[in-house]
């Protein structure tokens, strides 16, 4: 429950004024994950997600969050190959995604628009008709696909034909591959694997309580993956690693990073990559993804590193107090663009990630038998009533 510090009753009818965007509100219990935002630590069931990351590979991860424990070796050769088995598109949704990729080339536009019809295709029942097995299975299945999916949208968009899934290869690798059309060089896949670990899952963020607002109400999984992505979609949530790329493309060069980011300031735009709503100490994400990018031999690390070290400077001197520190987007674009993603993959690729956190919530929030409905103060203005 949430404390009574940050929040106050009203009223007879028992209804309770909350903080804006519900920080500090606690919603629900949750054995998935937790984000200790003063620590600078964050888990999944228990065990350090960073260290998850640095030494585990997708498939096992996965399996902890969506199973609920690291699995063993038969356990993990069997979820990865049942993962693998997922890849493939129904053929409803391979043929009609050429002409979703005509309509748009906005790559979560796409996925949500893929989702629903792979739901619809699947023949998705709702949360509150299917069981655990069917449930579970849907998930997989959901995990499976959302690469393929993306990987299909961005060739196509490039005037290329997709390229099928390879269940002889890992989740992480098939991906870079599915891409690119050429097997990844191991350094890539490791990698794009640790970033994808780092980041499936973080707490209530704001696509994930999306997922289980929907979830509660006992709809289909496809649905509230749709939702999330919605969510995921908006450029304060999953749009930043790009952004942050884009600042450091616009600079150009060290020298011009602290007119840069002043100008920014004095304007008050946010700094896209610095800050964080529930960190007060470094992101270790990017802590983490910064020693990757430094494991490559290029120019773009050094200069990312200085312009990193100048922003922390200004930020500390115009807004003291504010703990405003590189967060996971700062450097996961600068890890993708190393790995050989472009520009328009930084956020597919995180939701590649993502999916996983949102169906192991779905699964969770499937048990509770409460809907997810929360009041509102109405502020308008009252019509006279008559008589």
């Amino acid at each position: 429950m949430a404390t009574t510090d940050t929040m106050t009753r009203a009223g007879a009818s028992g209804a309770i004024t909350v903080p804006p965007g519900l920080a500090g509100v606690i919603v629900t219990n949750t054995e998935i994950g937790d984000v200790r935002g003063d620590e600078g630590f964050y888990h999944y069931r228990g065990h350090s997600a960073v260290e998850l990351a640095r030494h585990h590979g997708f498939e096992e991860v996965a399996h902890l969050l969506i199973v609920g424990h690291l699995p063993d070796a038969a356990e993990l050769a069997a979820f990865r190959a049942r993962l693998a088995g997922h890849r493939a598109l129904p053929s409803a949704v391979a043929e009609l995604l050429p002409a979703i990729c005509r309509t748009t080339s906005d790559s979560l536009q796409i996925l949500r628009s893929a989702l629903s019809l792979w739901g619809g295709a699947t023949g998705q029942r709702p949360l509150f008709d299917a069981g655990e097995d069917e449930r579970l299975a849907t998930a997989l299945a959901a995990v499976a696909v959302t690469p393929t999916i993306l990987a299909a949208a961005h060739r196509l968009g490039r005037g290329l034909e997709p390229i099928a899934p390879d269940p002889s290869l890992g989740h992480a690798e098939d991906y870079l591959r599915m891409v690119s059309g050429e097997r990844p060089a191991s350094q890539d896949v490791r990698a794009i694997e640790t970033y994808l670990v780092s980041t499936m899952d973080h707490g209530f963020n704001a696509s994930t309580f999306t997922a289980r607002v929907v979830a509660s109400t006992g709809a289909d999984l496809a649905a509230c993956l749709v939702a999330a992505i919605g969510s995921f979609s908006g450029p304060k949530h999953g749009g930043a690693p790009s952004r942050a790329l884009e600042a450091l493309e616009e600079i150009g060069t060290p020298d011009r990073a602290d007119a840069w980011v002043r100008d920014r300031i004095t304007k008050g735009e946010l700094i896209m990559g610095f800050g964080h709503p529930v960190y007060r100490t470094r992101d270790p994400r990017s802590e983490m993804l910064r020693d990757i990018a430094r494991g490559y031999d290029d120019p773009l690390v050094d200069f990312a590193t200085q312009v990193e070290d100048t922003f922390e400077r200004v930020l500390a001197e115009l807004k003291p107090g504010r703990q405003l520190h590189a967060n996971v987007e700062f450097y996961a674009g600068v890890v993708m663009r190393l790995a050989g993603l472009a520009p328009d993959l930084f956020t597919p690729t995180f939701c590649v990630a993502r999916v996983v956190g949102w169906v192991a919530n779905v699964l969770e929030q499937s048990h509770d038998p409460k809907l997810i409905r929360p009041s509102a103060r109405y502020v308008g203005q009252l019509a006279a009533r008559a008589g």
